[in-house]
């Protein structure tokens, strides 16, 4: 007669409920978690006990599936501790050694309950790996994926943060590009300058790349679209900060911006200027102002 390893083990981990409670807290005390300092024993001592009850409840009602609707609390409840984790900084290995560091305390506790039953044991720690192998890799890619968002969320305002449109005068703006440009940041920028372009009623915008490190064909698309954005909203463009090395790699690729370049933002702002019929004029200090 076959071994039924759900039954072990949901019978195991109900008898033997406050001996692994306690080993598997002792585990995690020993672990990293705590001492990073990202967590507080008491809350990990919640979560724990949280997990627990619905582990064995899940076990009670039969099966060893943690994709079935029996295991779906608990799944929701590992998935909710792996977000908060992503959030906090946990480590991968953290995260994961909350579910796995539950193994050697349920098969302590097998081997207790089951001294002397080898068949019974095998069927126990072999169900015991295939739910919690299971119920801590959906942990993981929980984690993992809350961690994309994550980076990707702090990407996105890294971008807005490094892509700022200056006031220079009035109706001229400046963009300070640093970094090398893709087709996202292509898009942050072209939002972030059409709408100071129609905040600030703009007439010229000047586009500084002296920070981008190189300009090839791709970069030069993603400043044409900028500038043919601009354009469209009434505003003109002249790109600055062209260094000599990129300067000769542009003529290399025979790229061509068909727009006004300037070497420095200086030079640009003085064009700026001039286009919009203002000029600036050094005056002598008054005697008194010179003693």
């Amino acid at each position: 007669m076959k071994t039924d390893g759900a039954e072990v083990l949901s019978k195991t981990v109900t008898q033997d409920e406050a001996a692994i409670l306690d080993a598997w807290n002792a585990a995690l005390r020993e672990g990293t978690s705590l001492q990073s300092g990202r967590i507080r024993e008491a809350e990990l001592q919640t979560q724990v006990k949280a997990v627990f009850g619905q582990i064995r409840d899940a076990l009670a009602s039969g099966g060893l599936d943690a994709d079935a609707a029996g295991f779906a609390s608990l799944r929701e409840t590992l998935a909710d501790i792996s977000r908060s984790r992503a959030i906090q900084g946990f480590t991968p290995t953290d995260t994961a050694n909350f579910v796995f560091s539950l193994k050697e305390p349920i098969f302590d506790a097998l081997k207790r309950m089951l001294d002397g039953d080898a068949t019974a044991l095998a069927a126990g720690v072999w169900a015991a790996g295939k739910v919690l192998d299971r119920l801590g890799l959906q942990t993981m890619e929980v984690f993992l994926a809350s961690r994309e968002e994550v980076i990707g969320r702090q990407g996105q305002e890294i971008a807005e943060l490094s892509t700022p449109v200056v006031r220079l005068w009035d109706g001229i703006l400046a963009l300070p590009l640093i970094g090398t440009l893709d087709s996202a940041r292509t898009g942050v920028v072209m939002e972030n300058l059409l709408q100071a372009i129609v905040d600030e009623e703009a007439e010229i915008a000047i586009i500084d790349i002296t920070g981008v490190p190189t300009v090839d064909t791709l970069v030069a698309q993603h400043l044409l679209k900028t500038v043919a954005a601009a354009r469209l909203m009434g505003a003109d463009c002249i790109v600055s900060g062209i260094r000599p090395q990129i300067a000769q790699t542009m003529v290399h690729l025979g790229v061509e911006l068909n727009v006004v370049s300037k070497a420095t933002l200086a030079d640009a702002f003085a064009v700026a200027l001039k286009r919009t019929g203002r000029k600036v004029v050094r005056q002598q200090a008054p005697a008194e102002e010179r003693r």
